[in-house]
């Protein structure tokens, strides 16, 4: 009798807890760094020794928080070019009761050195302490303004390619060129309360002469989000490698001439059209329901086969935990190495999570399109080094909900994630190029998006 009301009791609580409704908020918070004559900002991406002269506009912390029941997920991104794991650590660490915390970042190529590689010169790290501890806390504060803001909403969601707005910096061409945007509605008066937006591009549209800190066209698409729904807007970035750019897409001036990379009017003016696509988006955007909340992770070993990556990791460019290496991808209790001449590893995370109708792959680093979409080169160019190498499971393919959506540069910047048939270092170079394509020389290694694809298929099965 007591086991048949307790089994009662458990079947009512499910119930109830199925048919709480779906609390969602949205938040942001400036993190803009300081730029003054005591005070040097590195700017990250491209060269070295690039010195902020100021900021043209804020570099911000977008936060979404979902609740459903007892069970809360917030998901945050900021306008920099990566976190590493003891960030996205201190940041969980001052959220308890969440179930889960995603951190990641744009990719900005013109916001504040946030990962030490972009400092005066390649043996100087270009981070700033005091910086990161400001930027910590405004993540804390915009996840936990978007909890305040939490409403009972009704969520609908929608896609666009746009082809238009992306330029394959490398062979072989393979664009992912889906826009998601969900658009929350209040259930009180049904009127917007936010939106969250992936793209799958790096924010660089300002090249490397620029010296003022920038969010790149993201803040020109979450503007005009901004004003065209009345609503707040979380960005997000997706999938960026292989390689994606907003250099050298066409865009046009309103006299209908051409505008220049590296102006901040074709910068905020690729912004506003990442905007209107993310509004054709909406305009055949259909109902989804984002609950129940279920959320798998993968803690992860990648081999550190850069010897750039050692260096830096050596002389403290790269401030991060290495371990030894072994033989799992998956260590027990791994042992950290104390200098760069043994085998090491650095330690990531994947995530999978399933909201609803909605499946959600967390992948750190910048992901080739080609193990998104299942698009590997086969066969592989007579070049490449590893030809034969087998094609690793996309990731797209192990998503069985009825929409689905990529967040890159999750919990981490590990680099580039390169199909291993498609690695290029050694001459001959494919497509009969004379030398090597960009890639490379920012990856962890060949083994990396195979370790990285096969830990995120494990936990989405």
């Amino acid at each position: 009798m007591l086991r048949c009301f307790a089994l009662m009791l458990l079947v009512v609580s499910t119930v109830n807890a199925l048919e709480a409704p779906l609390r969602v908020g949205i938040a942001e918070v400036d993190v803009s760094p300081v730029v003054g004559k005591d005070k040097t900002v590195f700017v990250a991406g491209f060269g070295h020794g690039r010195k902020a002269t100021g900021v043209h506009d804020p570099i911000m912390v977008r936060a979404i928080v979902l609740v459903h029941g007892k069970q809360k997920i917030a998901l945050a991104c900021a306008d920099v070019v990566g976190l590493f794991p003891t960030t996205v650590e201190a940041v969980r660490e001052q959220l308890p009761g969440f179930d889960y915390v995603l951190v990641s970042a744009t990719h900005n190529h013109e916001g504040p050195d946030t990962l030490g590689l972009w400092g005066s010169t390649p043996f100087k790290s270009g981070i700033d302490p005091e910086y990161m501890k400001k930027l910590q806390a405004g993540i804390v504060e915009a996840i936990k303004l978007a909890e305040k803001h939490a409403v009972e909403v009704t969520a609908r969601i929608g896609t666009v390619n746009a082809p238009e707005l992306l330029h394959d910096a490398r062979l072989p061409i393979v664009l992912h060129d889906e826009l998601v945007v969900i658009e929350f509605k209040r259930t009180s008066d049904k009127k917007p309360h936010g939106l969250l937006v992936q793209w799958n591009n790096h924010p660089e549209t300002l090249d490397s002469k620029n010296t003022e800190i920038s969010a790149d066209f993201v803040a020109g698409a979450v503007n005009a989000l901004k004003k065209a729904k009345d609503c707040p807007v979380a960005y997000f970035t997706g999938t960026v490698g292989g390689l994606m750019s907003s250099l050298k897409v066409p865009i046009n001036g309103p006299d209908g001439k051409p505008l220049a990379d590296g102006t901040f009017e074709k910068t905020e003016t690729y912004g506003r059209q990442v905007a209107d696509a993310a509004l054709k988006a909406l305009d055949k955007a259909q109902p989804i329901t984002l609950t129940p909340f279920k959320v798998r992770t993968q803690a992860v070993h990648v081999p550190i086969d850069n010897t750039i990556y050692k260096l830096a990791w050596q002389i403290g460019v790269l401030d991060r935990p290495v371990y030894l290496r072994e033989e799992s991808p998956y260590p027990r209790e791994p042992k950290l190495a104390v200098d760069s001449s043994t085998r090491n590893t650095i330690r990531t995370e994947v995530g999978c999570l399933s909201l609803g109708d909605l499946d959600v792959a967390a992948i750190p680093g910048e992901i080739y399109p080609e193990l998104v979409l299942d698009k590997v080169q086969n066969p592989a160019d007579k070049g490449a080094d590893f030809p034969d190498a087998a094609i690793e499971p996309a990731i797209y393919k192990q998503l069985k909900g009825k929409h689905r959506l990529l967040i890159g540069l999750a919990n981490d910047e590990i680099g580039y994630l390169i199909p291993k048939r498609q690695w290029d270092e050694q001459a001959p170079f494919c497509y009969g190029l004379k030398k090597s394509q960009y890639g490379e020389i920012n990856s962890c290694g060949p083994e990396t998006a195979r370790i990285i694809t096969e830990a995120f298929q494990k936990i989405a099965k």
